[in-house]
């Protein structure tokens, strides 16, 4: 399951993508516009900084803005950056993989053959999308217009 932490995250990344090349974005403006606690978002932000996605600069006019192009990023790296690894099960994880205590035999657990499967769909959908996949899908939610009815 996708934290909030991660959530919020890729809300804000998205945001920013969405508006790359318009200037830098206070932490306020951001929070503000999205609904998300400032100090967490200020935390989040902290970390996508530090982990090479985002740029910052201080001051009365400084703020957030991307550091690298919006489709060089895909959702996995933010997302394992985040929450850790994708796999629901340590046996699967590539990156943190730990022996099932209760598992009698690895070759034979059907549960860690199928979460394996899971893991890779996953991996595979969230590694070959990037936020910049993520801002053309929200112009086209946004194009779809929401149907009222009235009776």
């Amino acid at each position: 399951m996708l934290s909030k932490r991660a959530k919020y995250g890729l809300r804000a990344l998205v945001f920013l993508a969405q508006h790359q090349g318009e200037g830098l974005f206070q932490i306020k403006d951001i929070a503000d516009t999205l609904n998300i606690p400032r100090k967490f978002l200020e935390a989040i932000l902290l970390d996508l900084r530090n982990e090479g996605i985002l740029q910052s600069r201080k001051g009365r006019e400084g703020g957030y803005f991307m550091e690298r192009s919006p489709d060089t990023i895909p959702l996995g790296r933010v997302i394992r950056f985040i929450d850790g690894p994708l796999a629901s099960v340590p046996c699967v994880s590539q990156t943190a993989y730990a022996r099932c205590d209760d598992c009698p035999s690895e070759k034979t657990c059907v549960i860690r053959c199928v979460m394996k499967e899971v893991r890779d769909a996953t991996a595979k959908i969230l590694d070959e999308t990037t936020l910049d996949q993520l801002v053309s899908k929200a112009k086209q939610l946004n194009a779809i217009p929401e149907l009222e009815y009235q009776i």
